[in-house]
């Protein structure tokens, strides 16, 4: 299993990654611009969540070619990749479930949200956040979630819009899940680390 972090420590695959996230925040943000147009300003920073969270994983891999650790960043990234990741490959999949078909673009959104919330997961032993960090990404998350489901400032996904209780309710646990694995990676005493 090292060989993989060998992989992933190497300089020229966090160039790689940085410009791959970047083109993908991009596109995120893109992808968001409807829904932001008709966005109050006082919920901006909080729509765009999958573009934020890969926003979050370019800092962490600007420190780590710098070699060092940006821990409230690295919390937030952690989580929020994890969480919008899996999201999306799930609402994509309720999708098609839903109405029979997924166009490419959705399949598109499954491949690489999938690889988000594997792409935070894969870098945890180079984390260094302390539990005041992730209880900071905590409140940011589940305050997220508050804004999404209670403002409905969530992503549009028009036919899944008679399941919005049941997507947040698992949304919620979503995010509780998110933060206990990160909380498992990375705080727990005798977690297994690594350096760049």
């Amino acid at each position: 299993m090292n060989w993989i972090y060998t992989i992933l420590s190497n300089r020229s695959i966090l160039w790689l990654l940085l410009i791959v996230n970047l083109f993908g925040t991009i596109y995120g943000y893109y992808w968001y611009r409807y829904q932001l147009a008709d966005t109050p300003s006082h919920f901006l920073l909080f729509v765009p969540d999958s573009p934020t969270a890969s926003l979050f994983f370019l800092f962490v891999l600007v420190a780590f070619l710098l070699r060092r650790n940006w821990p409230l960043i690295e919390a937030l990234a952690i989580v929020t990749l994890f969480k919008y990741g899996i999201w999306a490959v799930v609402m994509n999949y309720l999708v098609f479930v839903v109405s029979g078909e997924l166009d490419i673009t959705g399949f598109m959104l499954m491949f690489s949200h999938g690889a988000m919330a594997l792409q935070g997961l894969l870098y945890a032993p180079f984390y260094r956040f302390k539990a005041w960090d992730l209880m900071i990404a905590a409140i940011w998350t589940l305050h997220n979630d508050v804004i999404d489901y209670v403002f409905m400032m969530l992503p549009r996904y028009h036919m899944l819009n008679s399941y919005i209780p049941e997507i947040g309710y698992f949304t919620f646990w979503l995010s509780i899940s998110s933060l206990a694995i990160a909380y498992y990676l990375v705080v727990r005493k005798n977690r297994y680390t690594l350096n760049l």
